[in-house]
C-alpha cells in the first residue's frame, strides 16, 4: 500500500513545481488539473490498496474549484492534511477555505523551501 501527494492545480507549470520540490519528501505525486479529476484519481488509488498522505490544491480551476474539492474530499475524510496553494489571499476566501476543511494556505508565489516545511510538518 502506498501513499502519495495529490497535487490538484489546472497549470501544468505549477504541478511540475510543486512535484520537484516535494522530492525531498520521498512520497510520491499524483497531479491532477481539476477537482474532479482529482476525485476520480483518489477513487482509483484508493480501490487499489493505495491512500494520499494529504493533498495540495489550488482555488481557481475549472470543472471543479478547489473549495468545492475539499468540501467533496471532506464527506469521506475528515483528517488528511489539505493545504491549499492558490493566488488568493483576501481573508473571506481563507476563511472558505478553512470552513470547507482547508488545513493550511499558501500564497503564491512559493518558496520550494516554504513548501516543503509545510508539508514536512504534516507529514511525519
Amino acid at each position: 500500500m502506498g501513499k502519495y501527494i495529490m497535487v490538484v492545480d489546472d497549470s501544468p507549470t505549477i504541478r511540475v513545481s510543486v512535484e520537484f520540490a516535494l522530492k525531498a519528501t520521498g512520497i510520491p505525486v499524483e497531479q491532477a488539473e481539476n477537482g474532479a479529476e482529482a476525485l476520480k484519481k483518489i477513487k482509483a488509488l484508493t480501490e487499489k490498496g493505495d491512500a494520499i498522505a494529504m493533498g495540495i490544491i489550488d482555488v481557481n480551476m475549472p470543472q471543479m474549484d478547489g473549495i468545492t474539492f475539499i468540501k467533496n474530499f471532506r464527506k469521506d475524510d475528515k483528517f488528511t492534511p489539505l493545504i491549499v496553494l492558490t493566488t488568493e489571499s483576501e481573508e473571506h476566501k481563507i476563511q472558505e477555505g478553512k470552513d470547507a476543511g482547508a488545513s493550511g494556505w499558501i500564497v503564491k508565489p512559493f518558496q520550494p523551501a516554504e513548501l516543503l516545511g509545510v508539508v514536512q510538518r504534516f507529514i511525519r
